[in-house]
C-alpha cells in the first residue's frame, strides 16, 4: 500500500465526518476522493491480473470484495437499524425499514434519488441510513467494472482498454454536467454521473510519471482539496464542474505520490494519519448514525462539545470495528462458496429486519386517530398541481366549481397549498372557480433565496413570473397568497424583516394590478411552527412535546388585506397538536387536511370581514 494513498483515505474520511458534524461546509468532497482512490486501486488490481492471466477470476474478485466490505457495513447497518428503532418515534419506522432494506440490497442511491432525499439539503430528521448511497455506487461499480475491463482488453489489449475507459469517463462527465443542472438530486446519487470520478482514478494508470515533476504542484493539489472543502457548501451545484477540482487534485496526488514534497508526504505518512486511513471505512459507516440519532435521543440539536464527542465516538467505534471485524475476517482463508453463502445470509437477515421494522410502524396515534389519514396531503399533490423541483409552470389546476362565474387563485408555496382543502370547499359552496398556482419551497413573495442542495432560486423566479402571467390572463376576483414564514435570506441580507417586507410589497402591489376592478389581493399569514414532527411526536411517549409556537409575521402594510390564522390554532400562546379531537399538523410545518377542512367556517368569516363574501 502506498502510504500517501492511505493518508488520502484518512483525509477523505475526516472531511466527510467534519462536514456532517457541521465544522466545514464542503467536506462532502471526501466521497469523491474515495471514488478516485477506488478507481485507481481496483482498476490496477484487475489490470495486473488480466495482463498476467488474460482474464479475471470473477469469483475470487467478488469474494475479496465481500470479505473486505460487507462484514463491517452489515454490522453497522444492523446496529443502526436497532438503535433507530429504539430512539426514533414509532411513526418513522415505515421509512426506516424501507431505508434498511435499500441499504442492505445496495440500491439505496437510486431509491434515495427517487424518494427525493436531497443529500445537500436534508430535513430536520434525515435517514440514519442515507450515507449508504455512496457504498451502493461503489458496489455497482464493482459488479460492472471487471467484466468491462476483460471484454475491452480481449478486444484490443491495453490500448483499447485505455480508450474505452476514457470514452466512458468523458460520457459520464458530460452526463454529470447535464444532470447537475436539470436534475441535481439524481446527478448526486447515481453511478452514471459518478463513474467519471472512478474513471479518472483508473486513467491515472496510463499517465506517465514525469521525471522532472514540479514539486510545487503537490502543494497546489493539497490547496485545491482544502479550498474545495472550505469554500464549497450546500449551495454548490454538485458534482458537475465543481467536482473536477477535488477529483483532479486527488488524481494528481496519487499519480505523483512518490515525488511529493516532504511537507505533504511526511504528514500523509504519519502513523496517526495511517491509522486513520486504516479505519476510514468503518469511520464513514459509524459517523452518520451517531450524528443523526444523538440529537433525537437528547431531544435537542447537538452543541459544539457534543459534536466533538460524536466525532471521537466515531473514531473509537471505527477502531473497534477495524480490530475485531475487518481485520480478523479479511485474512481468514475461506472458500468462495462459504463467503457467498455468508453474504446471502446477512443480506437476508438485514432485509428481514428492515421488513419487520416497517411492519411494526403504528397505524394509529395515541389518541386512536388513523396515522395514514393524518399524514395525507391535499389532493393537488397527487394531481400534479403542487409543483416540485425543476417544474416551472403550473398546469390548468382548476378546482372549486369549474362552471363558476368568478375565479379565485391560490398562490404560493406549500404553506399556501395547505389551505387548498379549505378554499376548495368555500369555492364550491359559492360557485367559484379555484385555480391553484403553488410550488414547494417557492414563496409568492418576491425574494431571492440562497441556493441549497438541489434547490435553485432561479427556478422560483421563473415559476413566479409564469404565475403572474397566468393571473394576469385570468383577471381573478381574488388572489390569496401564503408562504412559509421562516425562510433564511441570502448571506448578503443584513435585515431579515426588511428583506422579506420588500419582496412582500413587490408581490402584493403587482397582484393588486392583476385582479379584476373590484377584486382582492389577500395574504394569509403563516401558521404557527411546530417544535416536532407532530404525527411522530404523538406516537411517542412524550406527548407534552407536541405543540407549535406562534409565528412572528412581518409588519404588514396598512393598505394590504391579510388574514391571521393563529387564533384558530392557539389559545393564550399555546398551540396544541390536537384541537377538538383533530390533529392540527400532518408533519413538521403543514396543516393536516382534516384541520384545514375544520377551519372552513373561520376562513369564511375572515373573507366576509374583508368584503370578499
Amino acid at each position: 500500500m502506498i502510504l500517501e494513498i492511505q493518508g488520502l483515505r484518512a483525509v477523505a474520511a475526516m472531511l466527510v465526518v467534519l462536514f456532517h458534524a457541521r465544522f466545514i461546509s464542503g467536506g462532502f468532497i471526501g466521497v469523491d476522493i474515495f471514488y478516485v482512490i477506488s478507481g485507481y486501486l481496483i482498476t490496477g488490481l484487475l489490470l495486473r491480473e488480466i495482463e498476467k492471466t488474460g482474464t479475471v477470476s470473477f469469483i475470487k474478485f467478488f469474494a475479496r470484495r465481500i470479505k473486505r466490505l460487507l462484514p463491517s457495513s452489515f454490522f453497522v447497518l444492523i446496529c443502526t437499524a436497532i438503535a433507530s428503532f429504539l430512539i426514533l418515534p414509532s411513526a418513522a419506522r415505515a421509512n426506516l425499514g424501507r431505508d434498511v432494506i435499500a441499504g442492505a440490497l445496495y440500491i439505496s442511491n437510486y431509491l434515495f434519488a427517487f424518494w427525493q432525499n436531497d443529500y445537500q439539503n436534508l430535513g430536520a430528521t434525515p435517514s440514519p441510513i442515507i450515507h449508504f448511497w455512496s457504498l451502493a455506487v461503489e458496489e455497482q461499480f464493482y459488479l460492472i467494472w471487471p467484466f468491462l475491463l476483460v471484454a475491452a482488453y480481449k478486444f484490443g489489449g491495453r490500448r483499447a482498454l485505455f480508450r474505452i475507459i476514457a470514452v466512458i469517463t468523458f460520457i459520464s462527465f458530460c452526463y454529470s454536467l447535464y444532470l447537475t443542472t436539470h436534475s441535481p438530486i439524481w446527478s448526486f446519487y447515481i453511478l452514471p454521473t459518478r463513474a467519471w470520478e472512478l474513471g479518472i482514478g483508473a486513467l491515472i494508470l496510463w499517465h506517465p510519471v514525469k521525471r522532472h515533476f514540479l514539486r510545487a504542484f503537490g502543494y497546489l493539489f493539497v490547496l485545491a482539496l482544502l479550498g474545495s472543502s472550505l469554500l464549497y457548501s450546500s449551495g454548490t451545484a454538485f458534482p458537475g464542474w465543481a467536482a473536477t477540482i477535488p477529483v483532479l487534485a486527488c488524481a494528481g496526488i496519487i499519480r505523483y505520490a512518490n515525488s511529493l514534497p516532504k511537507g505533504i508526504s511526511v504528514p500523509l505518512s504519519n502513523r496517526y494519519i495511517q491509522w486513520l486511513g486504516a479505519v476510514s471505512y468503518p469511520a464513514y459507516l459509524w459517523h452518520w448514525p451517531i450524528l443523526v440519532l444523538a440529537p433525537q435521543w437528547l431531544n435537542h440539536p447537538l452543541s459544539i462539545v457534543q459534536r466533538v464527542t460524536g466525532v471521537l465516538l466515531t473514531l473509537l467505534l471505527a477502531d473497534l470495528t477495524h480490530r475485531f471485524i475487518e481485520q480478523p475476517l479479511r485474512f481468514v482463508k475461506t472458500a468462495p462458496r462459504v463467503i457467498f453463502s455468508f453474504a446471502f445470509m446477512i443480506t437476508l437477515i438485514s432485509v428481514s429486519l428492515g421488513s419487520a421494522i416497517a411492519i411494526s410502524s403504528p397505524k394509529v396515534i395515541a389518541s386512536g386517530l388513523d396515522l395514514s389519514t393524518i399524514t395525507q396531503k391535499p389532493a393537488i399533490y397527487a394531481d400534479g398541481c403542487q409543483l416540485d423541483k425543476n417544474q416551472l409552470k403550473s398546469g390548468p389546476c382548476l378546482y372549486g366549481d369549474p362552471q363558476g362565474k368568478r375565479t379565485i387563485v391560490l398562490f404560493g408555496d406549500s404553506h399556501a397549498a395547505q389551505w387548498f382543502p379549505t378554499l376548495d370547499l368555500i369555492a364550491k359552496s359559492h360557485k367559484w372557480k379555484l385555480v391553484v398556482l403553488t410550488k414547494s419551497s417557492c414563496p409568492a413573495t418576491s425574494v431571492s433565496l440562497p441556493d441549497i442542495g438541489a434547490f435553485r432560486n432561479t427556478q422560483c423566479a421563473i415559476w413566479r413570473e409564469n404565475s403572474f402571467l397566468r393571473i394576469a390572463s385570468l383577471k381573478p376576483y381574488a388572489v390569496l397568497t401564503s408562504n412559509f414564514g421562516h425562510y433564511a435570506p441570502p448571506a448578503a441580507e443584513r435585515n431579515d424583516t426588511n428583506w422579506w417586507r420588500k419582496g412582500y410589497i413587490l408581490t402584493m402591489d403587482r397582484l393588486k394590478g392583476l385582479v379584476s376592478a373590484s377584486g382582492f389581493a389577500i395574504s394569509i399569514d403563516d401558521t404557527p411552527l411546530p417544535t416536532q414532527d407532530i404525527p411522530s411526536c404523538l406516537t411517542s411517549d412524550r406527548p407534552e412535546l407536541c405543540f407549535a409556537l406562534p409565528t412572528k409575521n412581518v409588519v404588514f402594510i396598512s393598505q394590504t388585506s391579510h388574514i391571521n390564522p393563529t387564533p384558530w390554532l392557539c389559545d393564550r400562546g399555546t398551540c396544541p397538536a390536537i384541537r377538538n379531537g383533530i390533529v392540527v399538523y400532518r408533519d413538521t410545518t403543514h396543516l393536516s387536511v382534516g384541520y384545514a377542512v375544520y377551519l372552513v367556517p373561520d376562513m369564511t368569516n375572515a373573507l366576509k370581514s374583508l368584503g370578499v363574501l
